[in-house]
């Protein structure tokens, strides 16, 4: 066992039985959505997971410990600091680690200590990927490159609708990441079903998700797998609109020279002013309905 790790009680007993885990992340409270929207938000997540026969494990770095699975008190100081808690990737654990800082982790950090932990299933709400512009800038999430390495599942809507979803397929199909579309043919990008970029495989059933992903890794592929699952109908925006308040918020963080980490955060926060909120109540069904599918997933796996 890791030396830096915590694993909660109540995830390490599910462990040790061989019952279903779903791993969530952290960014998503401290940095995702504003107080107290995000703990109230985080807490139903777990909720919606425990009435779906499994245990949460909400990952996270306290005071340099990493974390997996949080208590309610871990999960408000988390919500209450929001952005002065360092989002945490892959290059950032060693220092917030070593400074014994709180971190909040991202896609690609919540992987690595779910995989430390022994948890194979991980439910988000976007993963990152090749932002627009990238041909220039380079930016491209380290979500997709922790996805090529890290034997866990990442259950989302898809990637985030502010990114380019073509180079980000391209990206993931040179990495040798499988793309799974639950119940769908087409990804899906976040607040909207679909995109004009397919999956790799349509699967239907929680079942046949955990049996290719079960043959995957008794093959030795190691790596991980997107599952694509679309924002229920009813919460899906219209793709006009949100199209518009991706554009002119991408405007903006270009006016005011915005890139790097602080660009999704910055985006996300400004689409949902310009959609009056709603993007923010779709973003919140989006998680609850991919936290019933990893629960799916985890269980058939189990």
């Amino acid at each position: 066992m890791n030396q830096l790790l915590d694993i909660n009680p109540e995830v390490a007993k599910a462990l040790a039985e061989n019952k279903p885990v779903v791993a969530l992340e952290s960014t998503i409270i401290s940095h995702g959505m504003p107080w107290p929207d995000n703990a109230e938000t985080a807490l139903l997540v777990e909720q919606t997971i425990r009435d779906n026969g499994a245990v949460p494990a909400t990952i996270a770095i306290i005071n340099g410990r990493l974390k997996a699975g949080l208590t309610k008190e871990e999960i408000e100081m988390l919500a209450k600091a929001g952005q002065s808690v360092i989002k945490c990737s892959r290059r950032d654990l060693p220092y917030v680690c070593a400074k014994q800082l709180h971190g909040a982790t991202t896609v690609a950090a919540t992987m690595i200590i779910a995989q430390l932990a022994g948890i194979k299933v991980f439910a988000t709400g976007g993963i990152g990927g090749v932002h627009r512009g990238a041909q220039q800038t380079f930016d491209i999430s380290a979500d997709l490159q922790e996805l090529a390495n890290t034997s866990v599942a990442v259950v989302c809507a898809g990637a985030k609708s502010i990114l380019d979803l073509a180079l980000t397929r391209e990206y993931l199909e040179t990495q040798g990441v499988p793309v799974l579309g639950y119940q769908t043919s087409t990804l899906p990008a976040f607040y909207t079903r679909s995109s004009d970029q397919s999956v790799d495989y349509q699967l239907d059933s929680g079942k046949e998700i955990a049996d290719f992903l079960q043959v995957k890794w008794d093959i030795g592929l190691t790596g991980g797998a997107v599952i694509a699952n679309p924002i229920p109908e009813q919460y899906a925006m219209p793709e006009e609109t949100i199209t518009a308040a991706i554009d002119q918020a991408l405007a903006e963080a270009e006016q005011q020279s915005i890139h790097g980490k602080e660009s999704t955060p910055f985006l996300l926060a400004r689409v949902a002013e310009l959609t009056g909120g709603n993007s923010l109540a779709s973003n919140i069904q989006l998680v609850l309905n991919n936290a019933r599918l990893a629960c799916e997933i985890a269980r058939e796996l189990a």
